[in-house]
């Protein structure tokens, strides 16, 4: 068996189906074992997906048991050579696997690979490549000195800016939305940590493989990513277990530093927590005033003529209105995707391409060369006829 894909699931159904199509394309010719670990969905997951994707195997905990917990599960009985995690909401290119694969297996000093992410609407998202959070580098980022002094090496340590996005490096960390991982190199550094609910797993297993005497690169190859489509990061749970991931890190990671730095840095975390948990407690008791009028989407379809009665439809059953442009094309007519003669930035908010005519590699280039246009990805699936965007998903 060459790879192993797990993948963590928590009501986000309609996410997770468009992966698994994007994948199950990427791995066509690739020996290879499918695992999805379900956190306790509520949302019917395990009978929509098993339903739709039989070969895969589907594991249901009957309680939330966080994200390393549940990936360990899978990966303790991993038949691959390389096991990758995977974010339930992402979308890959046809190409993603091989190419991934190939660049493993021409580098055994290669313990894990990471790629580049973009976010919905093209734009390239800088923690697809990352440095060691050092209490200096997260200072910096914290202030946002990364900001104004991206090629700066004493500012940008933490995104590493100054690296090129479109190059392969060697990084100090990688992120668990995908990442490849060398059976092997698992084997002397361990699995995750479960000491970590959600958030900061990956950057303690990318250190630990380091230190296992591996290296982690960061490839050019892009996935979308809709960045926690399944966490509210408008909650105190996520606070807490946002900031209480940084406290276990720099606990497990910080005791090289003199006993009053690690208080000091300790303490910080404690003040940062406080002071979102009070930020969100405002938000919740403060008063939003909503306009009556509600902004809906405005559509740009690019789909074949079949498909486009049941994309009519969905905006119709979601009272979407009738603002939208269809335009019925494929990849062959379609050479400049959204970049359009006619109409303006303003006249849309989405683009939505038809994956019955459009490879999602075309998709994920089209978006990325479009990027400046800034309009949100919509992709429409027509095994399901389901219109999965950024925001929400239309059925």
């Amino acid at each position: 068996m060459k790879l192993t894909v797990v993948i963590v699931n928590y009501n986000v159904k309609y996410y997770l189906e468009q992966c698994l199509i994007s994948l199950y394309r990427a791995i066509e010719n690739v020996p290879a074992e499918v695992v999805v670990v379900d956190n306790a969905s509520t949302d019917g997951s395990p009978e929509y997906i098993t339903e739709r994707f039989p070969h895969l195997t589907y594991i249901y905990n009957e309680e939330n048991v966080g994200f390393a917990r549940a990936n360990n599960q899978a990966m303790q009985k991993a038949k691959g050579e390389y096991v990758l995690l995977l974010n339930p909401d992402t979308l890959l290119p046809e190409t993603n696997i091989t190419e991934a694969l190939a660049f493993m297996d021409a580098h055994p000093d290669a313990g894990a690979c990471g790629v580049k992410m973009l976010a919905p609407d093209g734009h390239f998202l800088p923690e697809s490549k990352r440095g060691y959070p050092s209490p200096a580098t997260s200072f910096w980022k914290l202030i946002g000195m990364h900001r104004f002094f991206p090629d700066n090496p004493r500012f940008d340590g933490y995104y590493l800016s100054r690296l090129d996005e479109n190059s392969i490096h060697s990084v100090p960390v990688l992120a668990g939305a995908y990442m490849m991982l060398r059976k092997t190199a698992l084997d002397s550094s361990g699995l995750l940590d479960e000491d970590f609910f959600m958030y900061g797993e990956d950057i303690d297993l990318s250190c630990r493989i380091t230190e296992a005497g591996y290296r982690n690169y960061y490839l050019p190859f892009p996935i979308l990513h809709y960045k926690g489509e399944s966490t509210s990061k408008e909650s105190y749970r996520y606070v807490r277990v946002f900031y209480g991931a940084m406290d276990i890190f720099f606990c497990k990671h910080g005791t090289h530093y003199p006993l009053p730095y690690q208080w000091m840095i300790r303490v910080g975390i404690k003040l940062q927590t406080w002071l979102k948990l009070a930020i969100v407690c405002a938000k919740k008791h403060i008063p939003v005033f909503h306009s009556d009028k509600e902004t809906k989407p405005r559509f740009l379809i690019f789909a074949s003529e079949k498909n486009m009665h049941g994309i009519r439809a969905i905006c119709q059953s979601n009272h979407l209105g009738d603002h939208h442009h269809f335009v019925v094309s494929n990849e062959r007519t379609t050479l400049n995707g959204h970049e359009l003669s006619f109409g303006t930035q303003e006249d849309f908010t989405h683009v939505v391409y038809d994956s019955s005519v459009f490879s999602y590699s075309a998709i994920l280039s089209l978006l990325s060369q479009n990027r400046k246009k800034a309009l949100l990805l919509g992709v429409y699936n027509p095994q399901s006829r389901v219109l999965v965007t950024p925001e929400k998903n239309y059925v």
